[in-house]
């Protein structure tokens, strides 16, 4: 074969190979360009080692401490309401009052049977009196049968007047006698009777007065009115709350916690408060008490908290989240939470990697395994 055609033909195909190399070569190019491009535009990240705290999260609401619902111990209309949201009250204090005439008769006639009975037993003109003046009257009675008796009784013995005289006066002697014994037993009887209708009548007057503290809303403690159900001129029953009252700027943490983390919840446990009143600041509390009692309806279990540093200025019922400290680590492999996919891999520009997960927080979890430090990670879309 001529040689100038061998050449030729080595040439072109080596300008071949070199064309086919060129557009693989652009390809890659455009290729690395196009992600480049696109990795701008999804954000990405590297882990970083930092100290990281395990935690657990909950919802938190300020309340009063030793907050309670006042109720009606009777139904009734409203007559009287004496306070107003936001007064501070003492412990007993009247708050409001309950429509109750009935019971109000029922306090007059017992004053007024108290009154009688009181009357009858120690009046000026009480049936004991009278039965006294006629005790009094049978012993001069007494005194002068006993004396005809025995002076009968003399003559009979020195054979002096009649046997039917001696018997007349000795039987009149005896039946006087009787009779003071029986008037004696009738008036310790009438004042025994006297006395206990007495004590009868106290005793009605004090449940009678009784009964109406049951007309009347007071106070448990020395606190402060926080909301209001029911004002003058409206119904209350037994199942309707009439006021929320709690102590007067003292303050706890409502915390709920779900019940996949309360086994992890101690007393004693630092907790970290942050209020949606109270923007970019955090809270310490100390968590102080866990109510047994799982809430069935939420699946969840009420937790108190005090503040060990407290904001200036703190109403009932501002809300937030905190974070229950459980034990806090140093130089810990982490990534945020929202690069983390169904909690076990992490997207990379070449694939999904799955990674061993450990403790987390709001906003950051742990990586145990499968990435390291220089491993770029891409945000999930």
């Amino acid at each position: 074969m001529n040689p100038k055609l061998i050449t030729g033909l080595i040439l072109e195909k080596q300008n071949k190979i070199i064309r086919k190399l060129m557009r693989i070569y652009i390809h890659l190019l455009i290729t690395t360009f196009f992600w480049i491009s696109c990795t701008e535009d999804i954000e990405h990240i590297k882990p970083t080692v930092t100290s990281m705290t395990e935690s657990v999260y909950a919802s938190v609401n300020v309340m009063p401490q030793d907050v309670y619902f006042a109720y009606a111990a009777a139904p009734g209309i409203l007559e009287k309401v004496y306070i107003e949201e936001g007064d501070t009250i003492f412990e007993n204090q009247r708050l409001a009052l309950i429509q109750s005439d009935d019971s109000k008769i029922n306090i007059d006639n017992a004053a007024l049977g108290l009154e009688i009975a009181k009357e009858k037993f120690t009046g000026e003109s009480n049936i004991l009196k009278s039965i006294n003046q006629e005790i009094e009257a049978l012993i001069k009675q007494l005194e002068l049968d006993s004396t005809n008796y025995f002076r009968q009784n003399q003559l009979w013995n020195q054979n002096i007047g009649s046997k039917s005289d001696l018997d007349n006066k000795k039987l009149k002697y005896e039946l006087t006698q009787n009779n003071l014994t029986l008037k004696r037993k009738q008036y310790d009887q009438t004042r025994l009777d006297l006395e206990n209708s007495y004590k009868k009548s106290q005793n009605d007057l004090k449940r009678a007065r009784s009964n109406l503290i049951d007309f009347e809303i007071r106070s448990k403690i020395n606190g402060r009115i926080y909301k209001l159900y029911k004002e003058e001129g409206e119904l209350i029953s037994l199942q309707e709350p009439f006021a929320q009252i709690g102590m007067s700027g003292e303050f706890i943490l409502d915390i709920i916690i779900d019940e996949v983390d309360i086994t992890r919840v101690k007393t004693g446990q630092l907790a970290l408060v942050a209020l949606d009143a109270y923007e970019d600041q955090v809270f310490e509390a100390e968590i102080t008490k866990i109510y047994p009692l799982k809430d069935n309806r939420t699946q969840t279990f009420q937790v108190e908290g005090k503040f060990i540093s407290s904001p200036s200025v703190l109403y009932a019922g501002l809300s937030g989240e905190v974070n229950i400290v459980l034990s806090t680590k140093e130089d810990v492999l982490t990534i945020p939470l929202n690069y983390l996919i169904e909690g076990k891999r992490v997207k990379t520009k070449d694939s999904e990697i799955e990674v061993e997960v450990g403790m987390k927080d709001l906003n950051r979890v742990e990586i145990i395994s499968g990435i390291d430090s220089s491993t770029i990670l891409l945000k999930p879309q």
